[in-house]
């Protein structure tokens, strides 16, 4: 597989609290993104150069679909293993993650926009790099 094509996500098991999600993947590992939480109204530009990770969680916050933005380090098998999903954009493109959640690439920095009215459950943002991270959920305004 192409390290760098499209993945479908698979359902995962999740945990989420004050302090952040934990993510547990199909292949038996499990990733703590630490917050805490910031709500932020519908959308959130992430900065140029971040790793953006978009998770859907259901209403429960029990279970829910990981989509990788414009990964390029990370080789299909292995998020296909982990039951993550990635997709590749070019600036001024988009695609819809699942229903109601829409990624965009404007410039070099990613865009995520929800509408909660629309989007299956709960939506968060992680962004980060070796410098930092930031965690947001997409709430309604």
């Amino acid at each position: 597989m192409s390290q760098r094509g499209d993945v479908s996500p698979a359902t995962l098991s999740l945990a989420v609290d004050d302090d952040g999600v934990t993510v547990d993947y199909l292949d038996g590992r499990r990733a703590r993104y630490r917050g805490p939480i910031e709500p932020v109204e519908a959308s959130v530009r992430c900065a140029p150069g971040k790793e953006v990770h978009v998770l859907v969680a259901d209403p429960s916050a029990e279970r829910g679909v990981m989509v990788y933005v414009n990964d390029l380090t990370t080789e299909g098998d292995i998020l296909e293993s982990a039951g993550v999903g990635r997709v590749m954009l070019g600036s001024g493109e988009s695609t819809e993650l699942v229903p109601g959640v829409v990624a965009t690439v404007d410039g070099h920095a990613v865009v995520v926009d929800a509408d909660p009215a629309v989007a299956p459950g709960r939506v968060f943002v992680f962004e980060e790099d070796e410098f930092g991270e930031r965690a947001v959920e997409l709430v309604a305004g």
